[in-house]
């Protein structure tokens, strides 16, 4: 990619006069902002978008008005492109207005990618929850633990063969490692503290099923949510079980995390997602979601109910279709796994282990 030439100082904004709507989900915003562009999505809060290198093509990060400069919400994966883009920002339109503090919401790579990167350049101090600044620590400081035991047999006893483990774990699980080096502090920040940012206070609420703990920030004042990916219009957060965590349950602690949200979020609040369009009309989404989940079960249950099926036999069940690229398959079998896991704890699945690895079945009445 050649350098990206700095764009005039000031933001790029759009009118908020003409939603969107789909059902009872409403969309302030018709169209994301493009390259070195961004929409004030609220007063003093900055929409902007980093491309990501993969299917999911992109990641919303957010930029709040802190004194004289930004505090920033996640800041895209670390590769060349993205810190072309944050350079161009920083000799264009961010000239003059420093970043006063970086807060990852999750360890995934395209949130906390260059938060280590910024905050070296800037002096900036890191915020993010223990678990999700401990998860992403873990990963850079043993990268070649997946490749060992016993995370291998958990995909080999799931079945997945050799040569599928061997491209899920070289290549399917190579975006973990795109990103740079963490500050070795952070400041913790707990669910139910108060984060004054801009002279206005965000409450911190955590999250869990896509990620451990995930922050979420809600401006009562002004009825703004910032959810990272816990919510998002127009696609389902992955909701996955690692090989660190063989039988845990994150679709349980998911779920159990968006009733949360139904019952202290009002209906009418802004949510301003990790991925996709601004939105309102969160409670219609979390409906939506319960469901999509559900019926991934049902799907698992009957083809269990008529013969065993491996995590890898129920990934097209699940999907719909076979996944042949690693990347995805990485998120298709921790997501059928999660399912499984979950009807598994609620009794209507058991696991039989023979020789040939673990197989689901429907659980005896």
């Amino acid at each position: 990619m050649a350098p990206v030439a700095p764009v005039a100082p000031g933001p790029v904004r759009t009118t908020t006069g003409n939603y969107v709507k789909r059902a009872a989900i409403e969309f302030p915003f018709a169209l994301a902002p493009k390259p070195l562009e961004w929409i004030e999505a609220a007063p003093g809060i900055l929409w902007l978008r980093l491309p990501l290198p993969f299917r999911l093509d992109h990641v919303n990060i957010y930029l709040i008005e802190d004194g004289d400069g930004f505090a920033l919400i996640d800041t895209g994966i670390d590769n060349a492109v993205s810190r072309e883009i944050w350079q161009a920002l920083f000799e264009g339109p961010l000239r003059n207005r420093p970043l006063t503090r970086v807060l990852g919401t999750h360890c995934h790579p395209d949130h906390i990618g260059l938060a280590g990167w910024l905050c070296e350049r800037f002096g900036l101090p890191l915020l993010a929850s223990q678990t999700e600044y401990l998860d992403a620590l873990r990963i850079l400081l043993d990268p070649g633990a997946l490749n060992s035991e016993p995370y291998r047999s958990f995909y080999h006893s799931h079945g997945l063969s050799e040569s599928n483990t061997e491209q899920l774990l070289s290549r399917g699980l190579g975006y973990l490692r795109m990103v740079s080096p963490l500050p070795r502090t952070f400041r913790r920040v707990i669910a139910g503290e108060t984060l004054v940012i801009g002279g206005r206070g965000f409450d911190v609420i955590t999250g869990g099923g896509h990620s451990a703990e995930q922050v979420m920030l809600h401006c009562e004042s002004e009825n703004i949510l910032l959810c990272a990916d816990q919510a998002m219009a127009k696609i389902t957060p992955n909701i996955s079980v690692e090989a660190i965590d063989p039988d845990g349950d994150p679709l349980g602690i998911y779920l159990r995390s968006l009733e949360q949200l139904r019952q202290t979020m009002p209906e009418d609040i802004l949510v301003l997602p990790g991925h996709n369009l601004p939105f309102i009309g969160l409670t219609t989404r979390i409906d939506e979601l319960v469901a999509h989940h559900a019926a991934r079960c049902r799907a698992i249950l009957e083809a269990c109910a008529k013969a065993p099926h491996s995590v890898v036999e129920l990934v097209p069940v699940v999907f719909g279709r076979a996944i042949e690229d690693p990347h995805q398959m990485s998120f298709a079998f921790g997501e059928a796994l999660a399912h499984a896991n979950y009807l598994v704890r609620r009794n209507e699945l058991r696991v039989s282990k023979t020789a040939a690895g673990s197989f689901l079945e429907a659980a005896s009445p």
